[in-house]
């Protein structure tokens, strides 16, 4: 089994960050995807999708999306259990990734490519179209994070984690908005307590530390 990954890359790193909190360590091959490696023989046909990482099984089988190959890995090594241990604690920990990843990662990147210099004019992945950086695509996306942000602080006013009270890959997502927010210099607003509480519980967590 080996793992071709972008490690700079937030997906690549959200992978790196579950092996890690397992205790798993894969056969790892970095892909150049600022130089298009991604786009290349052999990778191409592997990965038609052109997204990174990507898992290559013993069988020849290819499973990307990340949060998919954290899945397969889960069902191969189910301690420490990151995906729930029932079927109402899985699917409340799918529950809120799905709305971290559609609420707020969507969104957040969104913004980064529309206010970071170096995607100013990069060709966008699969598409003879350059990034044409937009001020109102950040506004809107800042709009969209601080909805979400007063969604979520409530239900964290009871919970330590995103999905209960035990470390889940949904937090794993978690920290991935935060550092995006850094990166974006998007302040969390005070009024979000709870929000601010949940990022200092995980940022410093040991398999965030890559």
């Amino acid at each position: 089994m080996k793992l071709y990954n972008f490690s700079l890359a937030p997906n690549g790193m959200r992978v790196s960050a579950f092996l890690k909190e397992k205790g798993l360590k894969l056969d790892v091959h970095e892909l150049d995807v600022r130089a298009g490696d991604q786009f290349k023989e052999p990778f191409q046909s592997m990965n038609p999708f052109n997204c990174v990482p990507f898992l290559e099984l013993d069988n020849g089988s290819i499973i990307s999306e990340s949060v998919s190959i954290c899945r397969y890995l889960e069902e191969l090594h189910p301690e420490p259990q990151l995906f729930g241990d029932t079927p109402e604690k899985r699917a409340k920990i799918d529950m809120w990734n799905r709305r971290l990843e559609l609420d707020a990662l969507s969104p957040m990147g969104h913004a980064i490519r529309n206010k970071l210099p170096m995607f100013e004019g990069k060709v966008l992945a699969g598409t003879r179209n350059n990034i044409e950086q937009s001020p109102v695509v950040i506004e809107r996306a800042f709009q969209m994070l601080n909805i979400f942000m007063g969604r979520v602080d409530p239900h964290l006013a009871s919970n330590d984690f995103i999905s209960g009270s035990e470390f889940s890959v949904a937090d794993i997502t978690g920290y991935f908005l935060f550092a995006g927010c850094d990166r974006l210099g998007f302040e969390i607003s005070t009024e979000f307590a709870n929000v601010l509480s949940w990022k200092a519980r995980i940022i410093d967590r040991n398999c965030f530390k890559l």
